[in-house]
Order: structure tokens, then C-alpha cells, then sequence
């Protein structure tokens, strides 16, 4: 799926496992903000397509209906950001995941939670 994605190929994110899903990005210059850090929308992109991957990996079509991100801390260039998805609830039409981002494999700088329509 994420070789099918041009977005996630445009930033750069690659898949480093699948149970969990894990996928990472190295900051780029074009990743950062106006104040020379690491963008929100960066941030979340790296742990939506980790979402998505997860949400989908079952062969169901999964479509997000609510998603949540909470920036915990920062990242620059050069930065590595990990962002490692796993089920917290599925149901018959509704599921749950939680997202850790992390920079560098150490330091928790984003939160994310998201929820798909199965």
C-alpha cells in the first residue's frame, strides 16, 4: 500500500515493520516550519500513514473518521521520526488505533489516536 502512495513517497516515508506497523521519515528541509523546526503537518502525516497502514492491513477498507494529534515535543532536520501504530479496539464497522511518534527511536514527541469506519 505505501508504495501506492505518492504522498507518503514524496515525504519520504518508509515501512520498517508490519507487527506492529512501524514507518519512519528523516526530516528534510522542506519538512520544517517557519521557526526551522519540524512541521505539525509532518508529524502527523508520518503517524497517519502508519494509521492507515495498520487500519487496512487486514484487507478491509478502512476510511478514518476522527483522528487526533497531540505534539509532545519537537524535531529538526535531520531528525528521524518513527511512528509506531497498534490496535487499540476493531468491532464489526469501527476501529481504534493508537499511534507513538518518536524521534531519533528515543525521545516521545507526538500522540496520535484514530479511529476508521471498517
Amino acid at each position: 500500500m505505501l508504495a501506492n502512495d505518492p504522498y507518503a513517497t514524496r515525504l519520504g516515508v518508509e515501512l520498517r515493520g508490519d507487527d506492529p506497523v512501524e514507518v519512519s521519515m528523516a526530516i528534510r528541509p522542506d519538512h520544517l516550519n517557519f521557526l526551522g523546526v519540524t512541521h505539525g503537518g509532518a508529524m502527523f502525516s508520518v503517524a497517519d500513514c502508519a494509521f492507515a497502514l495498520a487500519a487496512n492491513r487486514a484487507g478491509a477498507r478502512a476510511v478514518a473518521i476522527d483522528t487526533h494529534l497531540v505534539l509532545a515535543g519537537g524535531s529538526a532536520e535531520g531528525d528521524i521520526l518513527t511512528a509506531v501504530a497498534e490496535e487499540a479496539t476493531r468491532g464489526r464497522t469501527l476501529a481504534t488505533y493508537r499511534i507513538v511518534v518518536r524521534r531519533n527511536q528515543e525521545r516521545i514527541v507526538g500522540l496520535f489516536t484514530g479511529t476508521v469506519h471498517i
